[in-house]
């Protein structure tokens, strides 16, 4: 007899993180769970931290496999797993206490509900809050909202029934930022319900080393993962891209801004975003006013000091 939900941790090399991340789930309130964590050829000690969990207790399992990827290591574990339902838990992220209790009783309330998830807030790079909570939209959620904007904002925060995953398969393993976003799609276009709860659940560690080049390689697989969305759902592509692509480039405006990128990066992501649909300026003033004000006048600021700096030299 299976558990009521499985965990999977994909990890790659995560001996920094990985203990605390395997921690926060063995303090989790709700104790009928397995936790699988599937090693995806890490060259380092990732599978002897494993292993001492796996001695210490019976409800964690060390899978593994050669490096595949990601999208391939979640999918092992999906397969390996035997819950009810499936949660995903990135190797750097954190859970409180109460996650696993709090999604539980979500899903066991509604047989329609086939993803369940929270609000998050964010560390920086060292585990430290950093203040932030995302704020998206957790009710009447439709294909279209899946589709303009990552609501659910990393894999950590999903809680999938395992029925809904048998319906439309795993992770896409061909695409690698995208694959979670575009799995929570293709299960709301299977008419499963996708619903929030107003609750920090999860703390999640972003790093902005290397990413003014990721910006651009960001765009670069949204396109890889909206024509993937167009093999199962063209009319929804056909009548959100515009709008959808639009969303995408105004995040990676905020995102150039929030890494101090250079600010002609920023400068060019909103300017294309306007093009994509200026209607965004009406639908969402307050979000694309502040972002592009920002971005023109780091822009601005950019230009003074260039020219302060030629008049003196």
């Amino acid at each position: 007899m299976g558990v009521k939900i499985s965990v999977v941790v994909p990890a790659y090399n995560a001996v920094q993180d990985l203990s605390q991340t395997l921690e926060s789930v063995l303090q989790q309130t709700f104790t009928d769970f397995e936790l699988l964590v599937v090693d995806d050829g890490s060259t380092d000690d990732t599978a002897k931290i494993v292993q001492d969990y796996v001695e210490r207790d019976s409800r964690v399992r060390l899978v593994s496999q050669y490096n595949q990827g990601v999208s391939v290591a979640r999918n092992t574990g999906i397969q390996e797993s035997t819950g009810e339902f499936v949660a995903f838990l990135d190797h750097d992220d954190l859970w409180l206490p109460n996650k696993l209790a709090a999604h539980v009783q979500h899903l066991s309330l509604d047989a329609n509900l086939g993803i369940s998830f929270a609000r998050i807030e964010f560390m920086n790079a060292d585990g430290e809050l950093t203040g932030q909570y995302s704020n998206l939209r957790l009710r009447n959620i439709m294909p279209k909202h899946l589709y303009e904007e990552n609501l659910i904002c990393t894999p950590s925060n999903a809680v999938i029934r395992r029925t809904a995953l048998e319906q439309v398969g795993g992770f896409e393993k061909s695409l690698s930022g995208y694959a979670d976003i575009e799995l929570f799609l293709r299960i709301s276009c299977y008419e499963w319900k996708v619903e929030g709860l107003d609750d920090i659940l999860v703390r999640y560690r972003t790093n902005a080393t290397g990413m003014s080049a990721q910006l651009c390689r960001m765009e670069e697989e949204w396109y890889r993962f909206s024509n993937q969305v167009n093999t199962y759902a063209p009319t929804l592509v056909a009548q959100n891209y515009s709008r959808a692509r639009a969303m995408l480039l105004r995040y990676l405006a905020r995102r150039a801004l929030r890494i101090q990128a250079n600010p002609s990066v920023g400068v060019n992501f909103i300017n294309r975003a306007l093009v994509s649909d200026w209607k965004i300026l009406l639908r969402e003033p307050r979000r694309t006013f502040l972002t592009a004000s920002t971005v023109y006048g780091q822009c601005l600021l950019s230009m003074a000091s260039a020219k302060e700096y030629l008049v003196k030299g």
